[in-house]
């Protein structure tokens, strides 16, 4: 069983900044690949960013390229998203998620990802 805790949603004005982190327990957090997702109020669960294993490899939604990073440390089994130049159509409750499968690749489908968090959530005011 894995244990997803994500932190550091709020609200915030269009253009600024927030830092989600996700504290991962219960698994070897450093095999496995890591997402963000987000769902806005009456859409779908969409994919945000991912990250491999060891870090080398992260994708990025084409909504968010440019103004999210996605990073880990494997040390202290916690995932981030910086989440820059902040829109108000990046409101959404994001979620930290864990992949179910041990790969080279990033994950981008839901059905991919075996674990979730409970989510924060992100609200950007215009």
């Amino acid at each position: 069983q894995v244990q997803l805790v994500e932190s550091g949603g709020g609200l915030v004005q269009a253009g600024g900044s927030l830092r989600l982190s996700c504290a991962a327990s219960g698994r070897t957090f450093s095999r496995y690949g890591m997402g963000w997702f987000r769902q806005a109020p009456g859409k779908e669960r969409m994919f945000v960013a991912g990250i491999t294993w060891s870090g080398v490899i992260k994708y990025y939604a084409e909504p968010v390229k440019g103004r999210f990073t996605i990073s880990r440390d494997n040390a202290k089994n916690t995932v981030s998203l910086q989440m820059n130049n902040l829109k108000p159509e990046d409101t959404a409750v994001y979620y930290c998620a864990a992949d179910s499968t041990m790969r080279g690749t990033i994950a981008t489908r839901l059905t991919e990802y075996a674990y979730w968090g409970q989510g924060t959530q992100v609200t950007v005011s215009s």
